[in-house]
């Protein structure tokens, strides 16, 4: 999640730079899917929640239900931005994940590469808790007297006493 006051950063790379990690260039070019499922494990996300955006549309096309915007790399690319506090638009995600998505896989892959290598700190400082309690005092022990004496021997329980004449 982004650190309130902390400024916004751009993303490490650009959505066509890929030749930037040509790694990544080839994985994406050669298998995408793959490439976007493990983008979504790497996020912390089910690894699996990329084949949305490959089955839906399809199986929702035959319900009737046109669908534009690919889900899951629209999901992944906001909350990327969200957590790491990157620069952007809910519009500008939608835009790149409707005609750039494969481009999309890749700059988030080479997001989360960039992160791995130089992770967030954050330094929390822990303040002294003061009590404004008084301290309390300890009062001596009272030994309680019985108001009437009682026959030993004779008692079954504490507070019920059994008398013989």
């Amino acid at each position: 999640m982004a650190i309130p006051g902390k400024p916004l950063t751009d993303w490490d790379s650009d959505v066509l730079d890929c030749c930037q990690d040509m790694k990544t260039c080839c994985y994406g070019f050669w298998c995408c899917p793959c490439l976007a499922c493990t983008v979504s494990g790497n996020f912390g996300e089910n690894s699996c929640l990329p084949l949305c955006d490959i089955c839906g549309p399809g199986i929702l096309a035959a319900c009737g239900i046109p669908i534009c915007v690919p889900p899951a790399v629209l999901s992944i690319r906001a909350g990327m931005r969200n957590r790491y506090g990157i620069k952007g638009s809910l519009c500008k995600d939608i835009v790149l994940s409707c005609f750039c998505e494969w481009c999309s896989w890749c700059q988030m892959h080479r997001e989360l590469k960039h992160r791995k290598k130089n992770p967030t700190v954050i330094n929390i400082q822990n303040n002294p808790v003061v009590s404004m309690q008084p301290i309390p005092t300890v009062q001596p022990a009272m030994m309680m007297m019985p108001a009437q004496p009682v026959a030993t021997g004779y008692m079954s329980q504490p507070t019920v006493v059994i008398q013989t004449k």
